[in-house]
């Protein structure tokens, strides 16, 4: 079955998740991706706990061709120019003003292809007093206001998974999906820009619209009180939460769920703005129930009153949950050479146009002798690119 984007070509040039993230949500759906890699090496993932083929690297490029570059070399240039002329979407994440001095710069590939999406991410954006600054997906954390919505400032820890950069990867792709449609429309091409920081800053609007509305600086438990969402460890030792949000059966059904109906009349906690103001006298009395029995037996008291809630997985409990399995998830892919690779998976479904997962990551350069034999070179070309070092291996 062809994909929802069988037929789109992308040519992606970069590294670490923001854009290997957004053109692995490409392929899923079936474009065709071909990662241009750096010799030597390729992307420094590649070299993340293994020789070359890691799990990191894999989470973020199956179903991807590989042919790698010497991009310093004219010849290389040269190569992904060609690469582009015939491309639907590029998608980069080095600094602002490499890809110029590259000879692949927005203007002249959309001189050369009017058509093509030209996807540009960066740390800060490709304009402004930042633009030349090195961005990581925690400096993106911290500089958008999000870190201080996960961490206490006055106890400040780093997060521990890139949000900032698989944002970012998310939303280039949003931004290339939109290019793409308009093209269907128009039949022109455009440029879609990114950032770290950018994405991330949009990615918090709710505390951003509070902020702006009234002037407050939420913290972490700014949301964590008004949404009433709880924390508790078990008993067993094991944690789990609670989210009670607005609708008051939730609250009724959490005093039923611990045996104390009684606290639904009790003055400090019968109207939720008072549960929201005493939240953490709150907090205290359900921790001592909650520590009198095993997580699964309270799990299952709250679930019988229709209270949100869930055990706090580690990732192996994660994947050992039946409703997670019967999502699809993990998934396997395999590599001819290389052996088979578990993932995540895809975030949505289609029922006419499903994700596929036929193809795991590349190694280095797997794809160079297809991939420039349909550029026009011939086989002694490639040979004479190999010997000069321009490709890898």
């Amino acid at each position: 079955m062809a994909g929802a984007l069988d037929g789109v070509k992308v040519v992606e040039f970069s590294r670490y998740v923001t854009g290997p993230y957004a053109s692995m949500l490409l392929a899923d759906m079936g474009a065709e991706v071909i990662k241009v890699e750096t010799r030597p090496g390729g992307d420094p993932f590649r070299g993340w706990g293994g020789q070359g083929y890691t799990p990191t690297f894999s989470s973020l490029n199956r179903r991807k061709k590989s042919i790698a570059l010497n991009i310093r070399e004219k010849a290389g240039q040269e190569v992904l120019r060609k690469l582009l002329e015939s491309a639907d979407v590029f998608i980069e994440n080095f600094r602002p003003g490499v890809m110029d001095k590259m000879g692949v710069g927005y203007d002249l590939m959309h001189e050369k292809n009017p058509g093509l999406i030209y996807c540009s991410i960066s740390g800060f954006g490709q304009t402004g007093p930042y633009r030349d600054w090195p961005g990581y997906d925690t400096i993106g954390q911290a500089m958008s206001g999000l870190m201080s919505l996960l961490t206490d400032p006055e106890d400040p820890k780093p997060m521990g998974y890139s949000l900032s950069d698989h944002l970012t990867g998310f939303f280039a792709c949003y931004g290339v999906l939109s290019a793409l449609y308009s093209r269907e429309k128009t039949g022109k091409g455009q440029k879609v820009e990114t950032s770290l920081l950018q994405a991330t800053t949009s990615f918090i609007q709710e505390m951003a619209a509070t902020h702006l509305a009234s002037g407050e600086i939420p913290r972490r438990d700014t949301r964590v009180h008004n949404a009433q969402v709880y924390a508790f460890m078990a008993g067993d030792g094991k944690p789990f939460v609670i989210h009670l949000s607005s609708p008051p059966k939730f609250w009724q059904g959490l005093t039923v769920a611990v045996g104390m109906p009684e606290l639904q009349e009790d003055e400090r906690f019968k109207e939720r703005p008072g549960r929201q103001t005493g939240y953490d006298v709150l907090h205290g009395i359900l921790a001592d129930v909650f520590a009198k029995d095993d997580r699964d037996v309270w799990i299952q008291k709250l679930r019988d009153n229709d209270v949100p809630c869930s055990p706090m997985y580690n990732l192996k409990e994660v994947f050992e949950d039946p409703q997670v399995q019967h999502l699809g998830m993990p998934i396997e892919v395999e590599h001819p050479t290389q052996g088979k690779v578990r993932l995540a998976g895809s975030p949505v479904n289609l029922s006419e146009t499903p994700a596929t997962f036929d193809l795991g990551a590349p190694v280095l350069g797997e794809h160079t002798d297809e991939l420039l034999s349909g550029l026009g070179y011939s086989q002694a070309e490639i040979d004479e690119m190999r010997a000069q070092e321009v490709v890898e291996p």
